[in-house]
């Protein structure tokens, strides 16, 4: 799986980087099916917005994204979503 991380107004740290990819070992059940996950965070004012897009191998691809005033809290509720939205996803592939 091919990761990139960006940051909007914001400049990705190495913490945050470790921490995503740390973040990444809960998506293994899912280690054949992405080919890439684009990864940005947008500083607002107070909050962040961390989003990710996540590109499957049978060409679809999701979107999700999280606002919170805590980055690492952000980015933990991102992955906790991602879970959720790939397994739904690998379900849907998998009845057709």
């Amino acid at each position: 799986m091919n990761t990139e991380i960006r940051g909007v107004h914001y400049e990705i740290m190495d913490v945050d980087k470790e921490l995503i990819d740390k973040k990444l070992s809960r998506l293994h059940f899912a280690d054949g099916d992405i080919i890439d996950a684009h990864f940005t965070i947008v500083k607002e004012k107070k909050r962040f917005k961390t989003e990710a897009m996540i590109h499957f191998r049978w060409g679809h691809r999701i979107f999700l994204h999280v606002n919170d005033f805590d980055l690492h809290h952000g980015i933990d509720q991102l992955f906790s979503k991602m879970e959720v939205r790939i397994g739904k996803e690998k379900d849907r592939v998998k009845g057709r």
